[in-house]
């Protein structure tokens, strides 16, 4: 939201009557006084834009840091079921050096790009330990193929099966509803009786609220949404910015 001169002069005269001595806080300003301090607030703001824009990029700044500290601590507290849940999909190494989890809905546009960008981090780094976590926040659509999702990975424990099923899944065209993720399912020969019975247990339901809860705790809202190490990383970043919160993870730096 815009904040107007007055606005801005406003909060400035707050600021500084919070700053003034004790002595000089006693008296308050009068109506004239306040307006013609206003006044030179405000023809020094038009003069000198480019403060606004420093104060906002502090803001930003001190906000973002505060956010990655609420991440952590998040993290911390919930990473039992974020790295190790019995009910998540392992992908890479079982046994690498970082892991990296990724939030996703079948009818997310860009979780289409990100899932080349997990194809390729995976390619290329083989201490990457790979979790995939489903989060169907945009329509029954997704809901429902999610449900045909969590049952294809009780069948298949694997990994093989569900990645296959989860690579056609996002590089198709259109909506992605239960009678498509049925159909790949299908194709890919697993028991349709079984994923038909594992889609309406109580163990579907309790992995896809698992995922919704941890969600929650991270303050997650869109996918994709990725934690990597101690790091939360919101919206599809791209391959580089991945690879870079992978390997500060790794050895604490952007390179390694």
């Amino acid at each position: 939201m815009t904040k107007s001169p007055h606005f801005l002069a406003t909060a400035v005269v707050a600021l500084l009557a919070v700053a003034a001595p004790q002595t000089a806080r006693a008296a308050e300003f009068n109506a004239t006084q306040r307006g013609e301090i206003e006044k030179i607030v405000r023809e020094y703001l038009i003069a000198h834009p480019e403060v606004l824009q420093e104060a906002m990029a502090e803001l930003e700044k001190k906000q973002s840091a505060l956010d990655a500290e609420k991440h952590k601590a998040a993290v911390k507290t919930h990473a039992q079921l974020l790295f190790s849940s019995p009910r998540q999909v392992n992908l890479g190494n079982p046994q690498g050096n970082v892991t990296f989890v990724e939030f996703f809905d079948y009818n997310c546009g860009y979780c289409k790009r990100a899932m080349e960008d997990m194809m390729a981090l995976m390619k290329s780094d083989p201490k990457l330990k790979v979790v995939l976590k489903e989060f169907p926040v945009l329509g029954q659509g997704s809901m429902e193929a999610a449900q045909v999702a969590v049952a294809v990975n009780m069948q298949d424990k694997s990994g093989k099966k569900y990645l296959e099923f989860h690579q056609r899944l996002l590089s198709g065209r259109g909506q992605v509803d239960r009678a498509r993720a049925l159909t790949v399912a299908r194709e890919l020969g697993l028991d349709m009786g079984r994923l038909e019975k594992d889609m309406n247990s109580a163990e579907a339901k309790a992995t896809l609220q698992e995922s919704f809860k941890l969600a929650e705790a991270l303050g997650l809202n869109g996918t994709p949404s990725y934690v990597i190490g101690d790091q939360v990383v919101i919206g599809a970043v791209g391959l580089s910015a991945l690879q870079e919160k992978i390997n500060t993870s790794r050895c604490g730096k952007a390179t390694c």
